[in-house]
């Protein structure tokens, strides 16, 4: 799993005037949940924060978070949402939730398909099915993206499932086998 480092600062000010002129300072404020202790209040600098969550987008990743002033020392976070303003798009509060990594736990990782199958070369419509696979193990054993090769699907054939797919050792899937993922008609 692809892991990014972020700085933050511990935030004082709460309320919606308070978060407006963070906002206008270019600071975007944030929160990490951590499984039923005192949620940290932090502020980012927006930029950089915009930056970080671009690279991040549509990806596993975890974020290695230093929280200036915070006795915790780096947190190892996921992102959990995103909100931005729905007309200008302007980030406004991101949420992060803590992970042990050590401990394993559910995650959803896109497939990417490589190839054209020899079904579409002979005139066969590919149909996809399933874009991502759920799996269960520690955070930084989880892949970014499973790559499928799907060059030798045919045409009629059953196509390709779950079971067709390899995961990683030290991961588990959690996606019934028999389910077809892509196959060409």
């Amino acid at each position: 799993m692809l892991q990014v480092d972020m700085r933050a600062e511990k935030r004082t000010a709460f309320g919606k005037g308070a978060m407006r002129q963070l906002r206008m300072r270019e600071a975007t404020p944030a929160v990490v949940y951590s499984g039923g202790l005192e949620p940290l209040p932090l502020k980012f600098a927006t930029a950089q924060l915009f930056k970080d969550l671009h690279f991040i987008h549509g990806r596993n990743a975890v974020v290695n978070l230093d929280v200036a002033g915070d006795d915790k020392g780096r947190r190892h976070v996921l992102v959990q949402e995103i909100q931005k303003d729905p007309v200008s798009g302007e980030l406004l509060h991101v949420d992060f939730v803590e992970v042990d990594l050590d401990k394993p736990a559910k995650f959803s990782v896109p497939l990417q398909y490589k190839g054209t199958p020899k079904g579409v070369d002979l005139g066969g419509d590919l149909q996809v099915h399933r874009t991502e696979v759920q799996l269960f193990g520690r955070p930084l054993d989880i892949p970014d993206v499973i790559e499928v090769d799907i060059r030798a699907l045919e045409q009629g054939g059953k196509g390709l499932t779950y079971a067709d797919i390899a995961v990683p050792a030290g991961v588990e899937m959690l996606s019934k086998g028999g389910t077809v993922c892509v196959q060409v008609v």
